[in-house]
């Protein structure tokens, strides 16, 4: 398994020590969702044993979905306004999202890879998802096996805002709790797909009717009045819940529902620590992991990833005022580019290297550090054309929008 999303909510340079070891935490967890994707073109042989005892994609995964639940809804509170806090999330993922989908439509050009036979039948449906980020909730399969993180980034977005307007914002722990509880109650229950299944037109209908209700609530959010924005507000979250509990396919009900009560926990933690909530909240939070070991009893790599992702976290929260090496916080600052390039550069070892275990471990070996050489360099290059100009854009436009902040 694979994210991140976390990820992509970065400091606004490395220099923002308060904020230094969530970006210590983002570079660890996409090096290590890095290690296990390189596993398939490299050392396939021992990727079966290393899941079974210890799944690293789902313990990156987890770590960046604590951290977005950490510091995103910070942000969209801080400022009190959900235009700036949509520009802002558009520029930060928008733009080295595209290079990601062109990077993957160029190297399937070359011939390098494959694209899913459903861009040649369902064209629509499947930019239309992509263009969301929905499309892991819309049984649209990803262009790039790591993007389905982000269908859950945004439906966690989509949920703050819902929240945020309706005034039940601070309603974190029971979001979390609820998620929780529905992770365990309904794992082997929920169906999957139950609305975008049964052909490519009810496909494209579903994706079409989707998109339609989310734009509109937005809409309404944005731009109505009391009752409208309340109205948006519920056509919004009530949308994104159905998806949640009826139409996964990947991972799957439990573990999608539990990614949502991972992230609002992470809600919790930073209100605990900002006065917001008593400490007597930590006792229900430490019933969220528990919830997320049941469904995954029969499964010890899932449970060991979740038990250490969350460690952790609590490790670097009581380390949080201490000074992080700087070469981790950079890796945190860019862990959205690695994140969401490194797959390019692994789809092509995969086509140059057919059968890796003919080749001498020691050459695998040099062969992963020379990707991660170029991977970083790629990195640097995309932060600094790509990343960091969007973010700059996004908030010269978020001070002409919301020329002075707004306290709820």
């Amino acid at each position: 398994m694979l994210r991140a999303p976390l990820a992509v909510e970065g400091s606004a340079s490395p220099k923002a020590g308060r904020l230094a070891w969530l970006d210590a935490l983002r570079g660890l967890a996409a090096m290590v969702v890095v290690f296990e994707h390189a596993l398939e073109p490299l050392w396939p042989e021992a990727r079966a044993q290393i899941k079974s005892v210890f799944d690293p994609g789902w313990y990156g995964v987890l770590v960046f979905f604590l951290v977005s639940g950490y510091i995103v809804p910070a942000s969209l509170e801080r400022r009190g306004s959900v235009r700036a806090f949509w520009i802002s999330r558009f520029f930060r993922l928008w733009p080295l999202f595209a290079v990601c989908v062109a990077g993957m439509l160029l190297l399937a050009a070359l011939g390098w890879d494959d694209l899913h036979v459903w861009w040649d039948t369902r064209p629509l449906a499947m930019a239309l998802a992509h263009a969301g980020m929905l499309q892991n909730l819309l049984y649209a399969p990803n262009v790039a096996n790591v993007l389905w993180t982000l269908s859950y980034e945004m439906a966690f977005y989509l949920l703050l805002t819902a929240m945020f307007t309706l005034g039940v914002h601070r309603r974190s722990a029971a979001a979390a709790l609820g998620f929780a509880a529905a992770a365990v109650l309904g794992a082997g229950v929920l169906p999957v797909t139950l609305l975008s299944a049964g052909g490519a037109g009810r496909m494209l209908t579903v994706v079409v009717v989707v998109t339609a209700v989310l734009a509109a609530g937005l809409a309404a959010i944005l731009r109505g009045g009391r009752r409208v924005r309340q109205a948006g507000a519920v056509a919004v979250a009530g949308t994104v819940l159905l998806l949640l509990a009826v139409n996964q396919s990947y991972p799957g009900p439990w573990q999608g529902l539990f990614i949502l009560a991972t992230m609002f926990t992470g809600t919790v933690l930073h209100r605990v620590e900002a006065g917001l909530l008593d400490h007597r909240h930590l006792r229900w939070v430490a019933l969220i992991p528990l919830a997320g070991m049941w469904p995954a009893r029969a499964e010890l790599g899932t449970q060991m990833a979740t038990v250490a992702a969350w460690l952790t976290f609590a490790v670097a929260m009581t380390l949080r005022r201490r000074a992080m090496p700087s070469w981790l916080t950079w890796l945190g600052l860019v862990s959205y580019s690695i994140y969401l390039l490194h797959p390019l550069l692994l789809e092509s070892v995969e086509f140059f290297l057919p059968e890796p275990s003919d080749v001498p471990l020691a050459a695998r070996l040099t062969l992963l550090a020379a990707v991660c050489a170029a991977l970083l360099g790629l990195c640097a290059l995309t932060w600094r054309w790509v990343e960091a100009p969007a973010q700059r854009l996004g908030r010269r436009l978020i001070r002409r929008a919301e020329p002075a902040p707004q306290q709820r």
